[in-house]
Parts: structure tokens; C-alpha cells; sequence
């Protein structure tokens, strides 16, 4: 059983402030963060009967300078309260829309994959998905450099491992970026693959998990340069990397 809150808080001025509100909400055991508006200053969430406001107060204002107004709380049956500052084009945001960057990049590298394959006259699957993951991975840990602070908590906010562990969200963009290089130069085939595809199989288990649990959380697949929503696009995503890892180890093999 759980009690619905809505929080007002001043302070919040853009993603980052999103980030660190959710990663201070999240070290809270059994509460689910709904979702989190810096524009409208807004917190919803789900959290156990016996976690009081002022454990959530002392969460959200210890993660920086922030400072709760209210705080409203509610049946978790009973429907969120809607801001009502918030326009319907916000409140009605297709995820689409918002996936456009990640369809582009991913396209791209798929077309920079068949332009090699063109290049080289070698249409085999093996080097084709090789070259699709390096490009992958280098360019998905770029973005991820960017602003490594703003992607660790964005990261530890659904990843299973980095909940646990903030030095794993610290290293985990030069792991990417390693598997690029090794998908890259063709390095221990066997070794990239299997490393790979453990990633993406606990990566897929974290995204499903906030799906499941219904949290409105950025996806950090592409850091915090680019504003995207935690869908099924990113589990698919993560399946298809393992997939694609799965199967390069049987051709190898």
C-alpha cells in the first residue's frame, strides 16, 4: 500500500535540477518517482505509508538548493493532480515526437554501415553488424561525455547496476566507448560480444523495470543533450543490441 503525493517545489530551473531531485527521491527504498517538471515546479510520486514528509522534504532539499512549498497528498487510486499551468500541448506530448533524435542518429549509422558495406563490397552479415555496433557505441558514448555529471543521474535513476553503484555510472560511457573501438578494430571477438551482450540484457532488465513501475524518467542512452523519454523503443533498443552481440558470438563460434 502507498500514498500518492504532489509536491511543489521552488528551485527547479531545468533538467539537471530534474536529474538531481530524482536521484535524491531515488535513494528512498519503495518510492516510485511519477514524474518530475521543472518548468512547472511540480513532483508527483508514490511512496510506502510509512515514509513521512518530512523524509521526503529533507530528500529533495538536501539535493541542493530547493525548497518545498507544499506538499499534497492523495489515495494512489486517485488521479494526479494536473498543473494547472501546464499546457495541453505539454500534458498530451506525443513520445514520438520526441524519439525524432534517436531515430535519426540510429539512422545514420546505419547508413554510414551499408555506405562501408558499399565501399568495400563486402555485404556479410558479420561485418555489417560490427560496424553498426562500433558506430553505435562510439557515437552513443559521445553523447554521453557531453555532460557526464547530468547522464550519471539521469543513468542511476532506472539502470539496475548504477542504483547501486554511482562509480559504475561514472565508467560506464568509457566502457561504450571502449566497445566501440574493439567492434572497430575487430579486437577479441569473443570478448566484445560477450561483454556486450550482458550489458544490454541488464540494461534491458533496468528499462523494463521503469516500465513496468510506470516511471516517468528520461531515457540516458543519449545523455542529457538531447531530451528523451523512457519508452519501449529503448528496450528495444537494448534487446536488439544483445541480439545482434548473441549472434555475431554464433557466427564466430
Amino acid at each position: 500500500m502507498s500514498n500518492q503525493y504532489q509536491l511543489t517545489i521552488q528551485g527547479m530551473h531545468c533538467s539537471s535540477c530534474e536529474n538531481k531531485i530524482r536521484d535524491a527521491l531515488a535513494a528512498i527504498d519503495g518510492l516510485i518517482t511519477d514524474a518530475i517538471s521543472a518548468k512547472s515546479g511540480i513532483v508527483t510520486l508514490h511512496a510506502p505509508t510509512n515514509v513521512s514528509e518530512q523524509t521526503l522534504r529533507v530528500a529533495i532539499e538536501g539535493a541542493g538548493s530547493y525548497r518545498v512549498t507544499s506538499i499534497e497528498q492523495s489515495d494512489s487510486d486517485a488521479p494526479a493532480k494536473q498543473d494547472p499551468h501546464q499546457s495541453d500541448s505539454a500534458a498530451h506530448e506525443e513520445p514520438d515526437e520526441s524519439l525524432y533524435p534517436l531515430f535519426l542518429i540510429v539512422g545514420f549509422i546505419a547508413g554510414v554501415t551499408m555506405l562501408v558495406a558499399w565501399s568495400t563490397q563486402r555485404w556479410e552479415l558479420q561485418p555489417m553488424m560490427r560496424h553498426f555496433m562500433a558506430g553505435f557505441f562510439i557515437v552513443f558514448s559521445f553523447f554521453k561525455l557531453l555532460d557526464p555529471p547530468g547522464f550519471v543521474s539521469a543513468y542511476r535513476g532506472y539502470d539496475l547496476i548504477a542504483r547501486k553503484s554511482a562509480t559504475w555510472a561514472w565508467i560506464y560511457p568509457f566502457v561504450e566507448l571502449g566497445l566501440g573501438v574493439m567492434y572497430l578494430m575487430a579486437w577479441a571477438p569473443v570478448t566484445t560480444n560477450t561483454i556486450t551482450l550482458i550489458l544490454m540484457l541488464v540494461g534491458a532488465a533496468g528499462v523494463l523495470k521503469a516500465l513496468l513501475n510506470k516511471q516517468a524518467i528520461r531515457c540516458a542512452c543519449l545523455g542529457t543533450a538531447l531530451n528523451l523519454p523512457m519508452t519501449k523503443v529503448t528496450l528495444v533498443e537494448d534487446l536488439t543490441m544483445a541480439f545482434m552481440a548473441a549472434a555475431m558470438l554464433v557466427l564466430i563460434l
